[in-house]
């Protein structure tokens, strides 16, 4: 019995596995050949499955709490494989019924035994949702870069006589329509870590009111007129190794925000919007976004797991809408090539 139990799993597993090659190339499309880009791509996809699964959802909490123990009372009792799945299905429907109705952090409180072990169960799942951001984050920074950079060799070859401008305007429309499809994929996984993003909120506010204003309004100041102090290349993120969009001239008219460490978010007469940094414009870097936030003991840890939760969203979201306006934009034109 053990044994057709077990090749029934080994079953279910490799075609959940098929189907999931199956679903990733119906989002992001067969591979061509003439994509450079294209390993980032699938990392960035690949990490976005994370965010498709339920776990830490309040119906996935229940579901998944009452799939294991309906499984395993049929399986304690001797009951066949089939009787096993039917066990884990009633308990999965049962648990569901608990956690969708109640939501996530109730589901965390009916488990929880005592306060603090509530603020460590869920300052554990911010833990690995932080991790999982990171990769996230760290995925579409590569694509980003990736793009921009084949972009910038494009138009080189133009300007150097390398390559015709007739051919170089054809690589660039397909760079900006690939562009153009990293960020539909970009947004989609951005929605699925709002509707997550939503329920971690309420779970914040509930043991630690107060953290994603403090961490909010730390980016709160409206963008200001001013003039650039020297020239300063302009990146796609806060960050002096990521791809180049444009170059700040000397006394050149900005708008200009504070942005993340030692930068500046700048816009351009030309709509170009990127970041340099803070000096160059004269205004002061607004450091960590989580400065501030925390302090001592369990609650100071939980607040510091929190705020770096809320301040990755905010961070991946708008490396979306970058992305969006850079493809939208001049970032894929051959300019004065």
């Amino acid at each position: 019995m053990r044994s057709s139990f077990r090749r029934s799993v080994a079953s279910i597993t490799a075609a959940a596995m098929l189907a999931g090659c199956t679903t990733q190339m119906g989002r992001i499309g067969a591979d061509d050949g003439r994509d450079a880009c294209r390993a980032y791509v699938v990392q960035l996809d690949s990490t976005g499955d994370f965010y498709g699964e339920d776990i830490l959802r309040g119906a996935a909490i229940g579901a998944g709490t009452g799939a294991i123990a309906g499984g395993l009372l049929a399986a304690a009792t001797g009951r066949r494989g089939s009787d096993i799945l039917a066990g884990a299905a009633i308990g999965a429907v049962a648990g569901g019924v608990i956690g969708g109705t109640a939501g996530y952090i109730t589901a965390r409180q009916r488990q929880a035994q005592n306060q603090g072990a509530l603020v460590q169960a869920v300052g554990g799942d911010l833990a690995n949702e932080n991790r999982q951001l990171a990769a996230t984050q760290l995925a579409f920074n590569q694509l980003v870069d990736c793009r921009v950079n084949t972009a910038s060799r494009i138009r080189a070859d133009v300007r150097g006589g390398r390559m015709a401008r007739d051919q170089g305007m054809a690589l660039m429309a397909y760079q900006r329509d690939l562009m153009r499809r990293d960020v539909a994929l970009a947004r989609s996984i951005n929605e699925k870590i709002g509707t997550r993003g939503g329920e971690f909120d309420t779970a914040i506010e509930t043991l630690a009111p107060g953290t994603k204003g403090q961490v909010q309004a730390r980016r709160a100041a409206a963008p200001q007129p001013t003039s650039a102090r020297v020239s300063a290349p302009i990146r796609i993120r806060p960050d002096g190794g990521s791809a180049q969009v444009g170059q700040l001239a000397p006394n050149e008219r900005v708008t200009v925000r504070p942005a993340e460490g030692n930068f500046a978010q700048v816009e351009t007469s030309s709509g170009v919007v990127g970041y340099v940094p803070a000096s160059s414009v004269g205004v002061r870097g607004l450091g960590s976004p989580t400065a501030g936030v925390g302090g001592r003991g369990q609650d100071g840890e939980f607040r510091q797991l929190a705020a770096t939760n809320i301040a990755r969203r905010d961070n991946f979201s708008e490396s979306v809408q970058n992305a969006d306006r850079l493809a939208q934009g001049q970032g894929f034109e051959l300019a004065g090539a």
